[in-house]
């Protein structure tokens, strides 16, 4: 540091250019950089966007063998960290399949390459084009093409929807962004999902419920000569039945697989394939060593006149034993 002909450089011969605040145009090249990765990738598995696509209420967009493996019970092997990380993706928006609503892109081919195009007006949907979808049909349209027609149902299906129902994809601006809020915390005092189906637990099953069975308990009490299940509900009964013993059980019953449960023929047969592959990667994981591997190991010792014929290599190594 001295002596030696050198110098200590101060901090303004270092830093040439003041920090400052980005540009707008570096804004927007930031922006279209994000966009185009979320238009690509799906956020849970990190793979390419590939049919069938599906979107939570806030307008993200995931490959939907993806979801379903999320929804699936994680085993022991998986650390606790992934699962933290893929729970922070999804916010806790997507619960159930019920939760997401799969999204129809019409797509066409420009030789080898894929585009997903807006059917009315041909543009081509991306982090250039503002880009909705409507709930609870999916199909996708740029949003100048939504506002134009102006009209109550889908020109791909004629489904009725409301304005409330067109959903942005990867919305960026803030009064979208506070739109989507409004409409999913709107749809959960109503006891909807983001596809518009029932939720299991919303609060209108649950008041049903406790009238159910304050009634159950009137009815009880006032007939003191007749059996506890009298007092039960037609469709309580009829699972019991059917169930053929006397407590109630889901509708799947325990022993049913989980595919058998799935209406959709899709779902149920993407669900099916995503099960194998965990189950492949299970068997991977519990094999570990090899035959080949654990034969050139032995806890037995080391004996000479059982090797005596063998060369270096099939007379293995014994492991200590331990006391």
């Amino acid at each position: 540091m001295g002596n030696d002909g050198g110098s200590i450089p101060t901090r303004r011969e270092l830093v040439k250019n003041a920090a400052r605040n980005p540009n707008t145009s570096e804004l927007k090249a930031t922006q279209i950089e994000a966009q185009t990765h979320a238009w690509t990738y799906c956020p849970l598995s990190n793979r390419s966007l590939a049919a069938p696509i599906v979107s939570d209420c806030a307008g993200t967009l995931y490959n939907k063998d993806a979801i379903l493996e999320q929804l699936l019970p994680k085993g022991d092997d998986v650390p606790a960290s992934i699962i933290k990380e893929k729970a922070d993706v999804l916010q806790g928006r997507v619960k159930g399949l019920r939760d997401v609503v799969e999204v129809k892109f019409t797509v066409v081919k420009e030789g080898k390459v894929e585009k997903k195009i807006c059917p009315i007006t041909s543009k081509e949907l991306g982090p250039s084009t503002k880009a909705v979808y409507l709930a609870p049909c999916g199909h996708a349209f740029s949003e100048v093409a939504i506002r134009e027609v102006a009209g109550e149902s889908c020109v791909e299906c004629n489904e009725s929807y409301t304005s409330e129902n067109v959903i942005p994809i990867l919305p960026i601006a803030k009064e979208d962004i506070e739109k989507l809020t409004a409409r999913m915390n709107k749809l959960k005092e109503a006891g909807v999902t983001h596809s518009l189906k029932k939720a299991p637990g919303s609060k209108k099953r649950k008041k049903k419920a406790e009238a159910d069975s304050s009634a159950a308990d009137g009815n009880v009490s006032e007939t003191n000569g007749k059996s506890p299940a009298e007092g039960l509900s037609e469709k309580t009964k009829a699972r019991l039945v059917g169930s053929g013993s006397g407590t109630p059980q889901s509708r799947s019953g325990t022993s049913t697989p989980v595919s058998s449960g799935i209406k959709n023929a899709a779902t149920a047969s993407l669900t099916a394939k995503v099960l194998d592959e965990q189950e492949e990667r299970n068997k991977r994981r519990k094999m570990g060593l090899n035959d080949n591997l654990k034969s050139l190991f032995s806890n037995s010792g080391y004996s000479a006149q059982t090797h005596k014929g063998g060369d270096f290599m099939t007379r293995g190594y014994s492991l200590p034993k331990k006391t």
